[in-house]
């Protein structure tokens, strides 16, 4: 019996302790649910209960664009595997000479700005190309006209012959803020109008893609997903107003890693106007050596603030020179454009021409001044030259494109004629009346606007190559 009692009692006791020992932990328990859903009010993020209400909508921006963004498709001649030194040929043989061309087909994407017709593009996407074809949206196909290439921007302007084409409007790149949405429209991959969105990562990047001594690299950074095939088709905003050119990506494997750069559209319009006027970009200079001001040039010169592109140093005759810009002087704005570091410099300046007069705001000992000064072209005079006139001139001979009958006469894709021939730098080397240039160096000339650009190069020299009417090939070293 005395057993059983204390078997009972033990049992009782532990029983009551353990209603005791719950009760605590469930009261304290109880009691930290209150305390954190008082002071941290979270909500579960599941697909049931997620509010968004206050995304954005960017189907109108979409719709709007893709049918202003187009596919363009270019076929070139591939001379990898061809000599270009007839010297070299000469003496150890080339096995490809008498081999075909290879066409080489490549693909990017356009923007139409105009009802009549008018695309903006990238330079590389339909660098010497033999033919540029373009398909609309609703599956429409012409065959373009390279009207300008702007090497320096990567841009090129194209041309269709139709009437009542959709376009896209241009925005502000100047009023594009970090953190906005953005779309990215093109066709990545040859998938035809494809959209990706994203935000602006930054502005006024410099990532030295653009192999050009005057390049301006100046691109507006977006975390939207572009891909090759991507290349010249359109940035646009919320509103579906064209904000930037896609140009570029950073990335290890070719395809898109996160970052991706366009083109501002503020140089994109100033471009496009010159090269419908003048046929070539009218750029303006200020004539001075720069250096983006970090913490280190601070500390070194003395500079109590961080803020604006310091002056390095002067360009005898420049515009800043006679404008009475001073070694050491902090440029702040131009126009009432603030500019923090010389990617951001080069593309105000860029969107003027020689001649133009612009305020500067300089710091100069710690106080702020302002200046006006006159832009003037590389020459170091305020002239606007021709396209066509510049070439003429320089080389002495005027150039006219191959007419489909000559073509298919000669055997030739491109070309231009040498006609008109006077005293100048193309009969000082042998050229000849009625000499059809194909080839300077290794790349093909297709429009006037080739010529020029191989006059830019910094080569000491560049080889000529063409044919004569009566099938001669020939080959001229022209030094720059």
């Amino acid at each position: 019996m005395k057993k059983i009692m204390s078997t009972l009692l033990i049992a009782f006791l532990g029983g009551v302790a353990a209603i005791s020992i719950n009760q605590f932990f469930q009261e304290d328990q109880n009691g930290y649910e209150r305390l954190t859903a008082e002071r941290l009010p979270v909500h579960l993020a599941s697909g049931q209960t997620a509010n968004l209400a206050n995304a954005p909508d960017l189907t109108s921006a979409a719709e709007q664009s893709l049918h202003g963004v187009v596919h363009v498709k270019t076929v070139s001649a591939n001379r990898r595997n061809a000599s270009s030194d007839p010297f070299y040929d000469f003496f150890f043989g080339n096995p490809y000479r008498n081999a075909p061309p290879q066409k080489a087909r490549a693909s990017g994407s356009g923007v139409i700005i105009s009802e009549d017709g008018f695309i903006v593009t990238n330079n590389h996407v339909v660098q010497n190309a033999e033919s540029v074809e373009i398909v609309l949206n609703d599956k429409r196909e012409y065959t373009a006209e390279v009207i300008g290439t702007d090497p320096s921007t990567d841009l090129a302007l194209l041309k269709v012959d139709a009437q009542n084409l959709p376009f896209i409007y241009y925005g502000n790149s100047d009023e594009v803020k970090v953190g906005e949405w953005a779309l990215a429209v093109g066709n990545p991959f040859s998938l035809t109008s494809t959209v990706t969105a994203g935000i602006i990562s930054a502005k006024g990047r410099n990532i030295n893609i653009l192999n050009e001594k005057f390049a301006i690299e100046s691109f507006i950074q977006t975390d939207a997903a572009v891909n090759p095939g991507n290349s010249g088709g359109a940035l646009v905003n919320a509103n579906g107003e064209l904000i930037g050119i896609n140009s570029a990506i950073a990335s290890n494997t070719g395809s898109y890693s996160g970052y991706s750069f366009a083109v501002p559209v503020n140089i994109v319009r100033k471009v496009v106007a010159d090269l419908l006027e003048f046929g070539e970009v009218q750029r303006a200079f200020i004539g001075v050596v720069l250096e983006d001001l970090n913490a280190d040039l601070a500390k070194k010169k003395n500079i109590e603030t961080i803020k604006g592109v310091y002056v390095s140093g002067l360009n005898a005759g420049g515009a800043a020179e006679s404008a009475g810009i001073e070694e050491g002087d902090i440029i702040l704005s131009i126009q009432g454009a603030e500019v923090n570091n010389i990617p951001e410099l080069q593309e105000q300046v860029g969107r003027y021409r020689p001649g133009d007069e612009v305020a500067l705001l300089i710091s100069r000992g710690g106080k702020t001044k302002e200046l006006n000064l006159q832009l003037k072209n590389r020459n170091g005079d305020t002239r606007l030259i021709k396209y066509t006139e510049s070439v003429a001139n320089e080389l002495g001979a005027e150039f006219t494109p191959l007419s489909e009958i000559e073509k298919n006469a000669y055997k030739l894709n491109s070309g231009l004629k040498v006609e008109n021939i006077r005293e100048g730098r193309l009969r000082n080397i042998g050229i000849k009346e009625g000499f059809i240039i194909t080839n300077i160096g290794e790349k093909q000339v297709n429009s006037i606007s080739d010529i020029t650009n191989a006059l830019k190069s910094e080569r000491k020299g560049l080889l000529i190559e063409g044919v004569y009417p009566n099938g001669a090939k020939a080959y001229y070293g022209l030094g720059i």
